[in-house]
């Protein structure tokens, strides 16, 4: 598939290339066009990448060698995390703090189940080691002793633990003795040292200890995988990958393989940040950005053209406290297996099928029903749909399966299978977007629903229709907007400290010397200072309070301007301010280095018309279905459902009710029918 792309890189030639748990997604931007591709993800991942690169390059007419810029999101880290694989992992603190991993906080987030367990901590006790030293917030009261911790030191060399994560208590606030036992440890062993100070100088220890465990746990399989990725590109002539942060950024493989734990959810981070740069919200309070893939499904928000980022997220019960774009993640992808409970209900993931062997109808050996069977019982998916272009579809293993499920649910036959299936799994996906959207105090309605990924534009109408939503956007490199994303990124690099002052009585002059220290630290990364964005903010709350809300600290330090910001931010988040003392509690600073924005334009070619056949919409009996090619549809083209649009790498979706227009881009934008008259055709 190819599309033309007019951005202002002059005659760059530049790649994204994004790893997913079934499909590696590449977008390619060359000669002003943008050619995509889809190929399944590889046991080894960089094998797959590198397969895509070629892939697209083929498609394009050009060599690997000629490409001038290669960004990069991956699963690594994450797959790390959620299948407990990465590295054998010691944890140093202070003496009596062994146990803060696994004393972790008092909340509970099962309140009322009484055989709830919480996750193992990623270090287990017996690799929990103390050191003899204290250090409070005004700073060292008792030195660390260097020759404990080269005792330590041989003491980890016997374990043959593979990476250390150093936190000791308020190393925040002074990390003198920190920065002694890292150094020591650095110097004795051959293993990387995460060190708190370094990761995340903020208060909260059992946060800042679990992320910095997190990023020694992540980190010789990332320095691993970016290492073979540089190697295996250098082979073909690809310049060394830019890889997209959680934080929406794309940083240096060097500046990642320091700081591993960034990378934790950068595939998910890339498609929010392709879906703000194709779609513009401004007529509506945001976008409620979805990412349906072959494994899970991802929902964010974007609003005044900005993802929503958090510092407070969480993955398999790890809290991860550095700066991401706020994603919410569900098991219910493409390759999301269908399967029957004890008590006989219909339940859809959280496993997957994966890549290999896949869904039933992928061909290669696979069994399980998964929802993309039954897109294909339900006539959503063709027979002759080829999925990445290439994969023809087994349409008879897809019945079988779901005929299995039907039997083991008690339901007839493989299509009333498929319609259960199609309904749990978007029940679990609206689930999600009310999560992001009215547990917040966001009215969905008020939002437009941007979908992308293999899946996404085949259930977005559904899920719209759920919450009421009538505005549905599919940019057009949609099945591959991750990596489409990538190519939009900016260089982007944060720093934060924790300072824990009341705003009245602070100094204004020592808050601007941890900015400047902060800012320093941040342009010190950047590629290309001089045309860095430098952004400075303040967590702030009043006195008493447990969390903090961030507001932005612009020009010199004002308190009372300060102070105003708070109590706006403080009415719209919880809809009334007080007066009270206000603490400032962690300074932040972020720079941002503009990348190149790609700019979609669409050629459609006419003659757009495949086929009729038979779909199953929610709600009604089998309709007669046009099917389009959605790369031939020219732009000014309007469609009235039941219609079904498709490409090499994903295919939309458009029920009875609805109806959509191609844009000058290529996006198809789809509104309820009842809403907008459109040519009956």
């Amino acid at each position: 598939m190819t599309c033309d792309e007019r951005g202002t890189a002059g005659d760059a030639v530049r790649i994204g290339v994004d790893v997913g748990g079934t499909f590696t997604d590449v977008a390619l931007s060359v000669d002003d066009r943008l050619v995509t591709a889809k190929v399944p993800t590889t046991g080894a991942q960089h094998v797959g990448v590198l397969d895509g690169i070629r892939k697209a390059c083929d498609r394009a007419g050009i060599e690997p060698a000629g490409i001038d810029d290669f960004a990069h999101a991956m699963t690594v880290s994450v797959n790390a995390l959620l299948e407990r694989d990465g590295a054998t992992t010691a944890l140093v603190t202070t003496a009596g703090f062994r146990d803060v991993l696994e004393i972790g906080r008092q909340d509970r987030p099962s309140l009322y189940d009484l055989d709830a367990e919480k996750p193992d901590p990623l270090v287990p006790r017996e690799r929990r080691f103390e050191i003899d030293e204290r250090t409070t917030t005004d700073g060292v009261e008792r030195p660390v002793d260097a020759d404990e911790v080269r005792d330590l030191a041989e003491t980890l060399r016997e374990r043959d633990v593979e990476a250390v994560a150093v936190c000791l208590l308020h190393a925040y606030a002074d990390p003198e003795n920190e920065a002694i036992v890292a150094e020591t440890l650095r110097d004795e062993l051959d293993v990387p040292v995460s060190v708190s100070h370094e990761v995340l100088a903020e208060f909260r220890e059992f946060e800042r200890t679990a992320t910095t465990a997190v990023d020694a746990y992540v980190r010789p399989t990332i320095d691993g995988y970016v290492g073979r990725v540089v190697d295996e590109a250098e082979d073909v002539g690809v310049p060394a990958p830019r890889i997209m942060q959680a934080n929406g950024g794309i940083a240096d493989a060097e500046t990642v393989r320091e700081h591993a734990v960034t990378t934790v959810l950068s595939g998910p981070a890339a498609g929010v940040v392709g879906a703000a740069a194709t779609v513009d919200d401004a007529d509506v309070d945001g976008l409620v950005t979805f990412d349906m893939g072959g494994t899970s499904s991802d929902v964010s928000l974007v609003r005044g053209g900005q993802a929503e980022r958090t510092t407070d997220a969480e993955i398999d019960g790890l809290p991860i406290r550095t700066p991401m774009v706020d994603v919410n993640t569900v098991g219910a992808g493409g390759g999301s297996i269908a399967w029957v409970d004890a008590g006989g209900a219909l339940r859809v993931g959280p496993r997957s099928a994966g890549a290999d062997p896949g869904p039933a109808c992928y061909g290669r050996g696979g069994t399980d029903p998964t929802v993309t069977d039954a897109n294909v019982v339900l006539g959503f998916i063709g027979p002759e749909t080829a999925l990445g272009g290439e994969m023809t579809l087994d349409v008879a293993a897809a019945h079988d399966a779901l005929e299995r499920l039907a039997d083991a649910a008690g339901l007839e036959g493989a299509l009333e299978a498929a319609r259960g299936v199609y309904r749990v799994a978007n029940a679990t996906m609206t689930r999600t977007i009310r999560s992001v959207t009215v547990e917040r105090g966001h009215d969905p309605r008020e939002f437009a629903l941007v979908a992308f990924g293999g899946a996404g534009p085949m259930h977005a109408a559904a899920l719209a229709d759920a919450l009421e939503i009538d505005r549905v956007v599919v940019p057009r490199p949609g099945g591959v907007l991750s990596a489409f994303g990538l190519l939009a990124a900016d260089e982007s690099y944060d720093a934060a400290r924790t300072v824990g002052v009341n705003l009245e009585a602070a100094d204004t002059g020592s808050l601007e010397s941890v900015y400047d220290d902060l800012v320093a630290d941040v342009l010190g990364d950047a590629s290309d200072p001089d045309r860095a964005r430098v952004e400075r903010a303040a967590d702030c709350r009043y006195a008493g309070q447990s969390f903090e809300l961030t507001v932005p600290v612009e020009g010199t330090v004002d308190r009372g301007t300060i102070a105003d910001r708070f109590h706006d931010a403080h009415e719209r988040a919880y809809g009334y301010a007080m007066d009270e003392a206000i603490e400032v509690v962690t300074l932040r600073a972020t720079a941002t280095v503009p990348g190149t924005e790609p700019t979609v334009r669409h050629d459609g070619e006419g003659d757009a018309l495949v086929d009729t056949r038979e779909a199953h919409f929610p709600g009604t009996g089998p309709c007669e279905t046009t099917v389009f090619d959605r790369d031939r549809l020219e732009a000014g083209t309007l469609l009235s459902g039941p219609a079904i649009l498709e490409q090499a790498e994903s295919t939309t979706v458009v029920p009875p009710a609805w109806a959509g227009e191609i844009l000058g881009d290529g996006t198809f934008e789809m509104t309820r029918a009842t809403e907008r008259e459109v040519d009956d055709r």
